[in-house]
């Protein structure tokens, strides 16, 4: 125990013994929050009013001090003097600390220095910090000590609640324009039989009642085409999504994702949705449509750039996938450029690979990738005119992928096909292929609209809204090995 909580604990201690546990408190009256003042000064000068918050400076000058007040909403200028409070009552806020929890009653006013303030005539303890807070943000610099204690990251930077408090707005924000639309949000399980929708690595658990293994969900897409096929032609949901794969910049392992499903359109469909709602969220919640992320002005108001994956890579690298008509072909093209392989990789593996080493960080304006090879997309319609390809888009901006399209799969002969190569792959070592999912199957066996979906990472997507560039800074409590 270091020397200054030892005084503070003392302090606690010697209330305690006087039958004043500050501890013992359970309900103050609050009626006023510090922006109310500051934003409504006028309607607030001469009234009583009741504030609480944290105490986070304190400056002594004889029998009247001067404080700073911390709430939700920012911060108000309090002035203490013994004639106003009672003298016992200051004695006893002279052993107040900086992270206290204080109540003050008083009067709003204007201080010489012009200064909107409130003069103290009542001041209450109402919980004792023990632990000292950094003099000022410089004082907490290590990122992982931000990460583990969010609470003393929120206490000391006003910077990060708005990023939070930003956060919420863009959840509301989508939540309005897809009810506007006539959309339905659902819940479905996250403790599922089968790990699919999605190419990933799941978590296992296992249930006791039912001796049975069972998977954290990684994606929410074949539980809402389910509600598609029993008559809902418009849902979405916003949930928790679990992947046991590496943590990085731009992944966490738990993570929050939308997906959307409209049954009788396509990814062409969604598309002229989703740009409608970047744009719809921006101005929502910034008041503007052009924003900055990582020193790159990033327009949402012009329509956003459409391409194939496989003309991208033209573009980047003069290769022709549409010209390439073996996997030995693609491979030979892929050691000839320095690109990766894996031994199951097919042609749409290779393209891919060329796509992420040569293109993704080129597309700093929002874009739309197009026809994504179907060996990578197990659960989207093939395009009729090449059907090596399908009807799917993911948007990129600034290097990332903002969102995961589909015109989606509804031949249950197809998706039965799809699912075994799949089991295929994953049999050749890929463990984030897909898993053969029966009822799904017999789900779509029962008819499927022709539907289109949507999903993406709000995480991420409140990343680029506030311009942050870690996932970590806009997860409360983002993952960390325990110390």
């Amino acid at each position: 125990m270091s020397e200054q909580v030892q005084v503070r604990l003392e302090k606690l201690q010697a209330l305690q013994a006087q039958g004043r546990d500050p501890f013992l408190r359970t309900i103050y009256t609050v009626d006023t929050h510090s922006k109310d003042i500051h934003n409504n000064f006028e309607s607030f000068e001469g009234k009583n009013v009741s504030v609480a918050g944290r105490l986070m400076t304190k400056r002594m000058m004889g029998k009247a001090s001067f404080i700073d007040v911390q709430d939700e909403h920012g911060r108000i200028q309090v002035y203490v003097k013994g004639e106003n409070t009672g003298e016992d009552a200051y004695e006893d806020f002279k052993n107040f600390d900086i992270g206290d929890i204080i109540g003050v009653q008083g009067t709003v006013f204007l201080t010489q220095k012009g200064e909107k303030s409130v003069k103290a005539t009542g001041i209450d303890l109402l919980a004792k910090s023990l632990h000292v807070l950094p003099e000022k943000f410089h004082g907490l610099t290590d990122k992982e000590t931000r990460y583990r204690q969010r609470y003393l990251d929120l206490i000391v930077n006003p910077d990060v609640r708005d990023v939070f408090v930003k956060r919420t707005a863009i959840v509301k924000a989508i939540r309005a324009f897809l009810d506007a639309r006539g959309y339905l949000e659902v819940d479905t399980p996250i403790l599922q039989t089968i790990a699919g929708g999605a190419s990933a690595r799941p978590f296992i658990t296992h249930h006791n009642t039912m001796d049975m293994q069972m998977y954290m969900r990684i994606a929410l897409e074949l539980p809402l085409k389910r509600l598609i096929v029993g008559g809902f032609e418009r849902v979405y949901e916003m949930g928790r999504n679990f992947r046991n794969e590496g943590i990085s910049l731009k992944h966490n392992p738990e993570f929050t994702m939308l997906e959307l499903y409209e049954a009788y359109t396509d990814y062409h469909g969604i598309m002229a949705l989703v740009e409608e709602m970047f744009r719809h969220v921006a101005q929502t919640v910034l008041g503007k449509t052009t924003i900055s992320y990582e020193g790159h002005e990033i327009d949402l108001s012009k329509p956003f750039a459409r391409i194939s994956m496989a003309e991208a890579v033209k573009q980047h690298t003069g290769v022709d996938f549409y010209a390439i008509s073996t996997p030995d072909d693609a491979c030979a093209a892929a050691k000839e450029h320095g690109v990766h392989v894996e031994p199951h990789f097919g042609k749409g593996h290779v393209l891919e690979a060329f796509f992420d080493k040569f293109v993704e960080h080129h597309l700093i304006q929002p874009t739309f990738i197009l026809d994504h090879p179907i060996e990578i997309s197990p659960l989207t319609k093939k395009k009729p005119d090449k059907p090596e390809y399908t009807e799917r888009f993911e948007l990129f901006i600034v290097g990332k992928e903002f969102g995961n399209a589909y015109s989606e799969l509804n031949d249950p002969v197809d998706q039965r096909a799809r699912f075994e190569y799949q089991e295929s792959q994953r049999a050749a070592g890929d463990d984030e292929a897909n898993m053969i999912d029966e009822d799904f199957l017999t789900a779509i066996e029962y008819g499927m609209p022709p539907t289109g979906g949507y999903g993406m990472g709000i995480d991420r997507f409140v990343m680029l809204l506030t311009d942050s560039a870690s996932i970590r800074d806009v997860l409360f409590f983002p993952t960390m090995k325990p110390v």
